[in-house]
Protein backbone atom coordinates (compact mmCIF):
# COMPACT_ATOMS: atom_id res chain seq x y z
CA UNK A 1 0.00 0.00 0.00
CA UNK A 2 2.43 2.28 0.43
CA UNK A 3 3.73 2.06 -3.24
CA UNK A 4 0.28 3.39 -3.93
CA UNK A 5 0.52 6.23 -1.80
CA UNK A 6 3.53 7.42 -3.42
CA UNK A 7 2.38 6.96 -6.93
CA UNK A 8 -0.59 8.81 -5.68
CA UNK A 9 1.49 11.67 -4.09
CA UNK A 10 3.49 11.86 -7.08
CA UNK A 11 0.75 11.94 -9.67
CA UNK A 12 -0.62 15.22 -7.21
CA UNK A 13 2.99 17.02 -7.31
CA UNK A 14 3.20 16.60 -10.97
CA UNK A 15 -0.52 17.87 -11.36
CA UNK A 16 0.31 20.77 -9.02
CA UNK A 17 3.69 21.60 -10.87
CA UNK A 18 1.13 21.64 -14.49
CA UNK A 19 -0.68 24.60 -12.73
CA UNK A 20 1.90 27.19 -12.72
CA UNK A 21 2.96 26.43 -16.03
CA UNK A 22 -0.28 26.82 -17.21
CA UNK A 23 -0.59 29.96 -15.82
CA UNK A 24 2.97 31.11 -17.56
CA UNK A 25 1.48 30.32 -21.13
CA UNK A 26 -1.49 31.80 -20.62
CA UNK A 27 0.21 35.03 -19.41
CA UNK A 28 2.58 34.94 -22.10
CA UNK A 29 0.35 34.13 -25.15
CA UNK A 30 -2.35 36.70 -24.44
CA UNK A 31 -4.97 34.90 -26.58
CA UNK A 32 -8.49 34.94 -26.04
CA UNK A 33 -7.92 31.33 -23.95
CA UNK A 34 -5.84 32.85 -21.78
CA UNK A 35 -8.91 33.87 -18.71
CA UNK A 36 -10.05 29.84 -19.21
CA UNK A 37 -6.42 28.95 -18.72
CA UNK A 38 -6.35 31.02 -15.71
CA UNK A 39 -9.35 29.72 -14.07
CA UNK A 40 -8.89 26.07 -15.13
CA UNK A 41 -5.06 26.12 -13.25
CA UNK A 42 -6.77 28.05 -10.25
CA UNK A 43 -9.70 25.19 -10.48
CA UNK A 44 -7.00 22.86 -10.21
CA UNK A 45 -4.56 24.33 -7.73
CA UNK A 46 -7.65 24.33 -5.14
CA UNK A 47 -9.13 20.84 -5.96
CA UNK A 48 -6.30 18.52 -6.34
CA UNK A 49 -5.35 19.05 -2.86
CA UNK A 50 -8.88 18.63 -1.60
CA UNK A 51 -9.63 15.41 -3.14
CA UNK A 52 -5.86 13.87 -2.34
CA UNK A 53 -7.18 14.69 1.41
CA UNK A 54 -10.17 13.66 1.09
CA UNK A 55 -9.07 10.36 -0.34
CA UNK A 56 -6.73 9.17 2.45
CA UNK A 57 -9.75 10.49 4.71
CA UNK A 58 -11.85 7.35 3.18
CA UNK A 59 -8.59 5.32 3.09
CA UNK A 60 -8.39 6.08 6.65
CA UNK A 61 -12.07 5.50 8.10
CA UNK A 62 -12.43 2.30 5.43
CA UNK A 63 -9.09 0.76 6.83
CA UNK A 64 -10.08 1.42 10.65
CA UNK A 65 -13.72 -0.16 9.75
CA UNK A 66 -12.20 -3.13 8.33
CA UNK A 67 -9.62 -3.76 11.36
CA UNK A 68 -13.15 -3.54 13.48
CA UNK A 69 -14.85 -5.47 11.70
CA UNK A 70 -11.52 -8.10 11.85
CA UNK A 71 -11.33 -8.23 15.07
CA UNK A 72 -15.00 -8.76 15.79
CA UNK A 73 -14.79 -11.84 13.65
Amino acid sequence: MKKVKRVLALVGVILLLCVPILLIIGAFTASPDSSSLLMASLFCAIVVPVMIYAYMLLYRLIKKNNKEDDDLK
